[in-house]
């Protein structure tokens, strides 16, 4: 399955092993709809079922004609890849489109701005600096209001109660002067906190410096923790929002006066610079935004100031039944993040929302990207679009209707070995099938897979050997393995899966681990 070569290995040759070791080093030479091809020994090419799909990326499959065709009019047209800071009508274009799904799907009445990148670590990197520069903004109009509230009461010289010494730990003897400086000093505390950005357990935001800090899988995060922003993880359960935003509250303190004697009121000053949610949770497993907390943080939210992030990288494009996987839940982001799907296959790009009462104008001079907006990825996203809201939405329906065929498969399956399947979840067609966990197995081979996080692949490479498909676990829950096909999934690739399946599951219930690895 591999073309020999004597050269030694400078493109990340530590993956390179690893693949090999677990039978995954398959150069891939074509690809079409939910098929790639390799070659073997003879030149002669061999068809591989294709549930990775570009992990979501792929809602209409490998070189899909009409992607491939729109590419090659824009190439022969000479369309600019590299025309910045010039106007880019189409890029109005798309966010328009964007906007009148946003208005459907999820009901919002205000426009959504668009910012525009080149991947969904991007995104979330967009989103973050956004946010924060959104923060600062808020922070520096409560100061300064609040100076001039002091100042205004200053000037009007109330009498200053016993209690409102007592607050402040000032002595009785102290002047109005002195509880001027002393709230000025408790209030810079509060001004002057780092932001926290929350996320939810589980959730994957990308490994950049930044948005790794989001990515709750301690493997990935832990050896940059000191590099960026900091977060706080909370758990998708009822009452944890409400929970970690109180846990992070800061206040300042306000001055009134009531009847010529001073009194104090709090304001909350704003911490938590966003909150950041996948509606489906791609690599944490597979795990879908339960209604009642999608409501819960919406709530809290609002409450507290924040905005949420609703990160919609792999789980968006119509790849639920849904173009955005938030309308099932029914949460409303602030912000609004694309890629993966919105490329086609064919182009790397992607799109940060900004509801419109948040947006910042001029985070436009100080984020900036090369390949960003250009002519060729955004009309490759139009056309996109296109294909997903023509006839009705008649993508949609099919990939609700192809999800569901796909699922009561791997349901059968679970029903067969539901000591081997402990769980099939997910929504449309992005779907997680959980083994059960077999860090106790007594087979060696399972055992240590299954302790170092490897479990996954080392099925995965079982399943492209013996049955040529191709599937992979999600990144931070090893033990389940993910199918994200496109639109035009088969009935004969289902089958497929499944039999695979079956035969995989005899051997982890045989707990036959030698019969997984490569010869």
């Amino acid at each position: 399955m591999v073309t020999p070569t004597t050269a030694p290995e400078l493109a990340e040759p530590h993956l390179r092993g690893l693949l090999a070791s677990i039978g995954l080093d398959v150069e891939y030479v074509r690809g079409s709809g939910d098929t790639l091809y390799y070659r073997d020994t003879d030149g002669a090419e061999i068809p591989v079922l294709d549930l990775v799909g570009g992990y979501g990326s792929l809602v209409f499959g490998h070189n899909h004609p009409r992607l491939v065709e729109r590419a090659r009019e824009l190439l022969e047209q000479q369309v600019p890849v590299h025309a910045q800071f010039s106007y880019h009508p189409y890029a109005n274009e798309l966010a328009h489109e964007l906007n009148t799904v946003l208005r459907r799907e999820l009901g919002v009445d205000e426009p959504y701005h668009a910012l525009f990148g080149n991947s969904g670590a991007e995104a979330v990197e967009i989103a973050m600096k956004h946010a924060e520069l959104d923060r600062v903004v808020r922070v520096g109009a409560l100061r300064a209001r609040v100076a001039e509230t002091w100042a205004a009461v200053q000037a009007s010289a109330p009498a200053v109660p016993a209690d409102v010494t007592e607050r402040l730990e000032l002595p009785d003897t102290a002047t109005l002067d002195d509880v001027v400086a002393a709230a000025a000093r408790l209030n810079e505390e509060s001004f002057t906190r780092a932001p926290v950005f929350l996320a939810l357990e589980g959730g994957f935001h990308g490994k950049l410096a930044g948005s790794v800090q989001l990515t709750h899988n301690p493997g990935y995060r832990m050896p940059f923790s000191a590099l960026a922003a900091q977060a706080r993880f909370v758990p998708a359960a009822p009452g944890a929002t409400a929970a970690a935003a109180d846990a992070e509250r800061a206040e300042v303190i306000v001055p009134e006066v009531v009847d010529g004697v001073l009194r104090l009121t709090v304001e909350r000053s704003p911490v938590v610079a966003a909150l950041f949610v996948e509606p489906v949770q791609g690599e944490g497993g597979i795990r879908v935004l339960d209604r009642t907390v999608a409501a819960e943080i919406r709530s809290v939210a609002d409450e507290a100031g924040f905005p949420v992030v609703v990160d919609e990288v792999q789980s968006g494009m119509g790849r639920t039944g849904r173009f955005f996987a938030a309308a099932h839940s029914g949460l409303a982001g602030d912000y609004v993040l694309l890629a993966k799907g919105i490329g086609g296959g064919v182009a790397k790009s992607s799109v940060t929302l900004i509801r419109g009462s948040r947006y910042q104008g001029d985070f436009e001079l100080v984020h900036s990207s090369t390949f960003a907006k250009d002519a060729f990825s955004v009309h490759i996203g139009l056309e996109v679009l296109r294909m997903l809201e023509e006839d009705g939405g008649a993508a949609y329906a099919r990939a609700a209707e192809r999800g569901a065929a796909l699922r009561a498969e791997l349901e059968a399956v679970r029903a067969e070995f539901p000591d081997v399947v402990s769980d099939v979840r997910g929504e449309g067609l992005m779907l997680g099938v959980e083994f059960a966990d077999l860090t106790a197995s007594p087979d060696p081979v399972l055992a240590e897979n299954a302790a170092h996080g490897l479990i996954g692949y080392v099925l995965a490479g079982h399943l492209l050997r013996r049955h040529a498909v191709r599937v992979f676990p999600t990144a931070s829950a090893p033990h389940t393995l993910r199918a994200e096909p496109s639109i035009y999934l088969t009935d004969e690739a289902i089958t497929q899966f499944g039999s695979a399946l079956r035969e995989l599951c005899g051997l982890l219930r045989k707990e036959d681990g030698a019969a997984l690895l490569p010869v």
